[in-house]
């Protein structure tokens, strides 16, 4: 059922730190990968060493002439990883921040007329600079309406809403509450149609550790993701930003360096943690494939990843083995469907039978780690069309395995419709 062979899957998984324990739970399968995947235990030694380190950038000594090579190699790095040959990269607080300051940035420099254009689908980082944001600039914000039984939005929708006058637009790469992908490069050429000069914002947060990322193949200019969610760790974000983009007036020290946007010195180890991701994508795309440029190995191993995930997610769905899936298990229903060819690594369900955190409580008993999306200020976008209260978001990755999908089924389906007699 997995695009992994045993012996590859072993590997995946030996180069993941707690990949089937928690520190404090003990032994446990990890399907809250959209809440932060699992970290690489090289950038745990990584981040163990720059921590020790006490030079900055900047300075007329040896440490901290390697500083300045290691993020100019993380850069370099993410430019083959995201496909990005043209802008620049940077590192900011988060994911939220950097988008944030983005839509800040964008909206600001266009103030006095005009509209910004999201989307009903997107996550509130993006939904609420946009609203604050355009407000304050005296700009229009409008919000394109996703359709409920897809749980995504499509390139038609922005067509029917893109006006001359949008100067702002933003993109959701993927959902976190539903796990469907948007085509991002129909979408962007649909707004540069009629508003060729818009600032367009991609949120990759969710999208980033289910595939790849072909910066140059989008025409935006900004993509923002959580390196924590893409097997980094916590206290940071990366955001691309293109040529034009970079010229903006922005925040920055007086008479400093005009395309710095960075703020104060950032950690090198986050940096470096970048790197260490490179390099598995760049291992494991050389395990699935003959291929010897590194870009081209970026992609297999994108390729691989999507095949893998697609594979559980539909075991998950539509049963492995003599093991029924959520979609045969009764008043059990799927948001967005259970057939969706854009979906990512994540299902999210609710039962007739047991409501949604009594089941994420159980599972965690049972050692499976899942979790709860509430109609609040982060999901009600998605849920409250919907007329749900709550719903299970089991989020997995290419380093889970057959077996825990398995495991998780059998939990599952006792749960909901336990054996008689």
């Amino acid at each position: 059922m997995a695009a992994f062979d045993d012996t590859l899957m072993v590997d995946v998984r030996s180069r993941f730190a707690q990949v089937d324990h928690c520190q404090v739970q003990g032994e446990r399968i990890f399907f809250e990968n959209a809440g932060g995947a699992l970290t690489l235990k090289s950038v745990v030694a990584t981040s163990q060493a720059y921590a020790a380190m006490p030079d900055n950038q900047g300075r007329a000594n040896a440490g901290s002439a390697a500083l300045a090579e290691t993020i100019a190699m993380a850069k370099a790095n993410m430019a083959v990883m995201m496909n990005a040959p043209a802008g620049q990269f940077f590192v900011g607080e988060s994911g939220t921040e950097l988008l944030f300051r983005l839509i800040t940035t964008a909206c600001v420099a266009q103030r006095g007329g005009g509209r910004v254009l999201g989307s009903t689908l997107e996550h509130p980082a993006t939904r609420s600079a946009c609203a604050r944001w355009a407000g304050i600039a005296d700009l229009t914000h409008q919000l394109v309406t996703h359709d409920d039984a897809t749980g995504s939005v499509n390139a038609a929708d922005y067509a029917a809403a893109v006006t001359p006058d949008t100067i702002v637009a933003t993109i959701v790469h993927t959902s976190p509450v539903t796990g469907i992908g948007v085509e991002v490069a129909a979408i962007a050429a649909a707004i540069r149609a009629v508003a060729p000069d818009c600032y367009i914002i991609v949120d990759g947060i969710q999208h980033a550790a289910h595939g790849q990322i072909d910066i140059a193949s989008y025409d935006v200019d900004g993509y923002v993701i959580s390196p924590y969610k893409m097997f980094s760790r916590h206290g940071f974000g990366l955001a691309w930003i293109s040529d034009r983009m970079t010229g903006l007036p922005h925040d920055n020290l007086l008479d400093g360096p005009a395309d710095n946007w960075e703020m104060g010195t950032r950690d090198s180890g986050a940096y470096a943690t970048l790197s260490d991701v490179f390099a598995y994508l760049d291992w494991l795309g050389g395990e699935v494939s003959a291929e010897t440029d590194a870009r081209r190995r970026i992609v297999a191993a994108g390729g691989a990843i999507s095949a893998h995930e697609a594979a559980l997610t539909d075991a998950m769905i539509n049963g492995s083995g003599n093991l029924r899936g959520l979609a045969q298990m009764p008043g059990v229903e799927i948001i967005a469907g259970a057939e969706n060819p854009h979906r990512e690594g994540l299902v999210c369900f609710h039962a007739a039978a047991m409501e949604a955190g009594a089941i994420v409580a159980a599972l965690n008993a049972q050692g499976i780690s899942t979790h709860i999306r509430k109609n609040d200020h982060y999901s009600s976008n998605i849920l409250q069309p919907l007329g749900l209260d709550a719903c299970v978001r089991v989020s997995l990755c290419h380093y889970n395995s057959p077996g825990e999908v398995a495991q998780f089924l059998a939990v599952v389906g006792d749960l909901l419709d336990p054996p008689t007699g």
